[in-house]
C-alpha cells in the first residue's frame, strides 16, 4: 500500500510513522500521557485497516485527518490538540517552499500525481516538464493572488473543479474551431512569414500542420478544423496536373485521348492527396507544442459541409485517403504499427452515407473498419444536430465540437448568416454534483436541501466563470496573433483587445458538471436508469441550463451546460468525496466518479439502451457531450459496428465506440493489456510475457472523449478496469 507526500511523490505506506507521531503528541504534556502504548498501536492498527479497505493510494493530509479522529474516539482531547497544533506549525513551515518542493519532484519524475495527470503528456521528456514547471508557478501564482480565496477553498476540497489552473496566469482560453478556410484561402502569417494562398493540395497540408501547432501553442485545449476546408485545392492540383502532364506529352511527341489524359491525372491526384494526408497524420503526431504534446486536435468529415457536387466529390477521396492510413495507424519505436492518440477523427452521418444504398456508403463501411481497429472515427448525426442545434434563423446547423466534445452556441452574424469556424471557448468550471447530494443527505434524503444547495453552489461556480471571464477581458491581439491577428480566429488590429468576441456568443463559456449518476442515487435511492432516477436526473440537468441561460441573458455572455471530460479529476473528486462523506455504497465506493450524465461503468446495458437513454440528457448538454459503448475486438464483425452507426444516426447527436488495441513490445504480444491489482495499487501488465514496464508496452484506451497513451492515474485506471461491455 502507498501513500501520497506532499510533494505529491508516492512512498510505501509505514505503520511505525503513525505511531511515533502519536506517542510523540501523547507525551508531549508534563501531566499523565492520555494514552497507552495498545490505544497507539490500535489506533495505528485502524488507520492502516481503513486504508487496505478503500484501496487506494492516501495523501498525508488524509492520514492525519485520520489519525486526529481516531485520537479523539480515544478519548484523549489533549493529545489531539497537541497532534492538530504540531501539524499546523510543520504546514507553516512547508508553507514557503510548496511550489519549490513540487517543481523538484516532478523534475525528478517522484511526482505520481503529475506524472499521470494528462495520458497524452510524458513527463519525463523535458518539454513536459518545462510546461508542468510554469504550470506549478502559474498555479501558485492563482491560489495567492489571482483567485478569490473562496474559489480556491471550493477547488482544493473537490466542491468545484477550476480547470487548467496552471495556464490561468496568462490570457489564454480553452478551445477553438478553427477558420482554416479563410488562412488557407485569404493567406495568414506565421511566426512574422507572411503564408499566401497554396497553389496544390499538398502545400495546403502542409500549412494546415503549421496552422494547427501555432493554435496549439497559444491555448490549452483541443481545436478542429474540417477537411472541407482542404478539398478546393483537389481541384488546384488537378489543375496543375493536367497542364504539366499535357505539356510533358507534347514535349515528347505523344498525343493522349481525353479519358488517357483524364485517367493518368486522376492517379497522380490521388497521389498527391495521399502524401497530403501522410503530412497531416505524421506532422500531428511527431509535433511537440510548447505544452509539451502532440497538438490536441479534430479532423472533421462531414460530405455535406462541401459547396457543390465536385467539392463533395473531392472531399470523399480526401476522408477515403484519411480513413485508410488511419487504419493502418503509425510505426512505434520498434517498428510495429500501432494506434496513434491524434488526430482524433470524427465522421458525420448523413443521408448521403448512412445506407446501403447511399452513394457514399463505402466511406461508412471503412469508417466502421478503422473504429473497430483504431477507436476513430467518432461518429455525428447530422440528422440529430440538425434537430438540437437550431440558430437564431430557425435553421439546423451541423459543425464540429471543438477539441473532444465542447460545442459552441449556434449563432449568426451580423449579415444574418450562421458561423462557427474562428469561434472559442473562454474556459471551464465544473460543478461536483455527487458532493451537492451528499451535503445535503447527511441526515438523510432531503431533496429540498438538495436545490438549496445546488443554488449555493451555481452561484459559486458563476463567480468562478466570471473570473474566467474578466482573467480575458483586456488581453491584447498581439498576445496570440496566430489566433487573433491572422485569421485563425479574428483579424483584429495590433493593439486591439479581444473584448468584442467575449459577448454576444461570438464565445462560449462553460459550466462542467460531473457525477450525476452517483448524485441521483444518493438523493433518490434510485439508478439513472429507473424511471424514477431519470426525471430526477433530467431535472437536475435542466436545472443546470436555466442557471446558464439566466447568466447569459443577464450579462449577454454565453454560458453553456458542458458534460466533463474528467481525466484527473475524477480520482481527485472521489477522493474529496471520501474524506468529506466517508465511504458510502453506490456512492462514494469508488476512486473515481462518473463523467458527466454517463451511466456506471459497471452498470449492465446494452448498447442500443444505453444510447437511448444517455440521448435525453446529452439534448441538454448543449455546450458539450459524447456518449460512448464498450465493445470488444470487432474487427470480425463489423456489420455490427455498422449497425450501431446506423442507431446512431437515428437516435444520438454524437457518440463512439471504445475498444482495444494495445501491444507489448517485449514479446510482441497484441491485444488487450490487464489491469491487475499489486498490493494496493493498479498496474498494467502484458497477460503473455507479465511485462510491467509501461515504458515497453503501447496502451491507447479512450478515456474522456479523446484517446490517451500515457497512462492514467488510479482513480481513472480503476474505472477502466470496471467497465462492462455493451455489445
Amino acid at each position: 500500500m502507498k501513500i501520497i507526500k506532499r510533494d505529491g511523490s508516492e512512498e510505501n505506506f509505514d505503520r511505525q510513522k503513525i505511531k511515533n507521531a502519536i506517542r510523540k503528541a501523547n507525551e508531549d504534556t508534563a501531566g499523565k500521557p492520555e494514552l497507552s502504548e495498545r490505544q497507539i498501536d490500535y489506533i495505528s492498527l485502524v488507520i492502516e485497516d481503513h486504508c487496505n479497505e478503500v484501496g487506494r493510494a492516501f495523501s498525508v493530509e488524509e492520514i492525519q485527518e485520520l489519525v486526529e479522529t481516531h485520537i479523539i474516539l480515544q478519548g484523549a482531547p489533549e493529545t489531539a490538540k497537541r497532534y492538530i497544533r504540531y501539524r499546523f506549525t510543520r504546514n507553516l513551515a512547508r508553507t514557503a517552499n510548496t511550489t519549490d518542493n513540487q517543481i523538484l519532484s516532478l523534475i525528478e519524475c517522484n511526482n505520481e500525481e503529475v506524472k499521470q495527470e494528462n495520458s497524452n503528456k510524458n513527463p519525463t521528456v523535458n518539454s513536459v516538464q518545462r510546461d508542468y514547471m510554469a504550470g506549478e508557478v502559474s498555479k501558485d501564482l492563482t491560489r495567492r493572488i489571482l483567485l478569490p480565496e473562496e474559489i480556491v477553498k471550493a477547488h482544493e476540497e473537490g466542491i468545484i473543479h477550476f480547470h487548467d489552473a496552471d495556464y490561468f496566469a496568462q490570457h489564454m482560453h480553452n478551445c477553438d474551431l478553427v477558420n482554416l478556410e479563410d488562412m488557407l484561402q485569404n493567406g495568414t502569417v506565421i511566426s512574422g512569414t507572411m503564408i499566401e494562398k497554396p497553389h496544390s493540395f499538398s502545400t495546403a497540408c502542409n500549412i494546415a500542420t503549421q496552422i494547427i501547432a501555432q493554435v496549439a501553442s497559444n491555448q490549452y485545449g483541443g481545436q478542429s478544423i474540417s477537411l472541407t476546408h482542404l478539398a478546393p485545392f483537389v481541384q488546384v492540383s488537378r489543375d496543375k496536373i493536367r497542364r504539366r502532364l499535357s505539356a510533358e506529352m507534347a514535349e515528347i511527341g505523344v498525343q493522349l485521348t481525353d479519358e488517357q489524359l483524364c485517367s493518368m491525372v486522376e492517379k497522380r491526384v490521388r497521389e498527391e492527396v495521399e502524401r497530403g494526408v501522410q503530412t497531416i497524420q505524421y506532422q500531428v503526431v511527431t509535433l511537440l507544442t510548447t505544452n509539451g504534446q502532440a497538438p490536441f486536435v479534430t479532423v472533421f468529415m462531414y460530405l455535406n459541409e462541401a459547396k457543390n457536387e465536385q467539392e463533395k466529390a473531392d472531399l470523399a477521396i480526401i476522408i477515403e485517403e484519411v480513413l485508410k492510413q488511419r487504419i493502418t495507424g503509425t510505426k512505434n519505436e520498434v517498428g510495429v504499427w500501432v494506434t496513434p492518440a491524434f488526430p482524433k477523427l470524427i465522421y458525420v452521418l448523413e443521408e448521403d452515407n448512412i445506407r446501403e444504398d447511399s452513394k457514399y456508403w463505402y466511406l461508412t463501411e471503412l469508417a466502421a473498419k478503422c473504429t473497430a481497429k483504431r477507436m476513430v472515427p467518432d461518429y455525428i448525426s447530422e440528422k440529430m444536430m440538425l434537430e438540437l442545434k437550431v440558430d437564431q434563423n430557425g435553421n439546423g446547423n451541423c459543425y464540429t465540437c471543438m477539441g473532444c466534445r465542447s460545442f459552441l452556441t449556434p449563432y449568426v452574424d451580423a449579415e444574418g448568416k450562421p458561423k462557427y469556424y474562428g469561434r472559442f471557448n473562454q474556459g471551464v468550471v465544473t460543478i461536483n454534483l455527487v458532493d451537492v447530494a451528499c451535503s445535503a443527505c447527511r441526515g438523510g434524503k432531503d431533496e429540498k436541501k438538495f436545490w438549496e444547495i445546488l443554488d449555493e453552489r451555481l452561484d459559486l461556480c458563476h463567480r468562478a466563470l466570471r473570473c474566467r471571464h474578466e482573467r480575458l477581458k483586456g488581453t491584447l491581439s498581439d498576445a496570440a496573433p496566430i489566433l487573433w491577428q491572422h485569421g485563425a480566429l479574428a483579424r483584429l488590429a495590433k493593439g486591439q483587445t479581444i473584448d468584442e468576441l467575449l459577448y454576444g456568443g461570438y464565445s462560449t463559456i462553460s459550466l462542467g458538471f460531473a457525477g450525476l449518476w452517483e448524485c441521483v442515487y444518493e438523493v433518490t435511492g434510485h439508478k439513472l436508469t429507473d424511471a424514477e432516477g431519470e426525471k430526477f436526473g433530467l431535472a437536475v440537468m435542466q436545472k443546470l441550463n436555466d442557471a446558464c441561460m439566466g447568466w447569459r441573458n443577464a450579462e449577454n455572455i454565453h454560458y453553456s451546460l458542458y458534460g466533463t471530460p474528467l481525466e484527473s479529476t475524477t480520482y481527485k473528486f472521489a477522493k474529496c468525496l471520501q474524506r468529506r462523506f466517508g465511504v458510502i455504497e453506490g456512492v462514494t465506493d469508488k476512486n473515481y466518479i462518473t463523467n458527466s450524465y454517463h451511466i456506471h461503468v459497471t452498470e449492465p446495458i446494452d448498447a442500443f439502451a444505453k444510447l437511448a437513454l444517455e440521448s435525453k440528457f446529452q439534448a441538454l448538454s448543449p455546450g458539450g457531450a459524447i456518449s460512448y459503448v464498450e465493445v470488444p475486438n470487432m474487427q470480425q464483425n463489423i456489420p455490427a459496428v455498422l449497425e450501431v452507426m446506423k442507431f446512431i444516426y437515428d437516435h444520438i447527436m454524437y457518440a463512439e465506440l471504445n475498444t482495444k488495441s494495445d501491444y507489448c513490445q517485449v514479446c510482441g504480444y497484441e491485444g488487450e493489456i490487464e489491469i491487475v491489482n499489486e498490493g494496493g495499487k493498479l498496474v498494467w501488465r502484458c497477460p503473455n510475457c507479465g511485462c510491467e514496464d509501461q515504458s515497453k508496452m503501447n496502451v491507447a484506451r479512450r478515456t474522456c472523449g479523446y484517446i490517451g497513451s500515457q497512462y492514467w492515474n488510479q482513480g481513472r485506471t480503476q474505472e477502466i478496469k470496471e467497465r462492462v461491455l455493451h455489445l
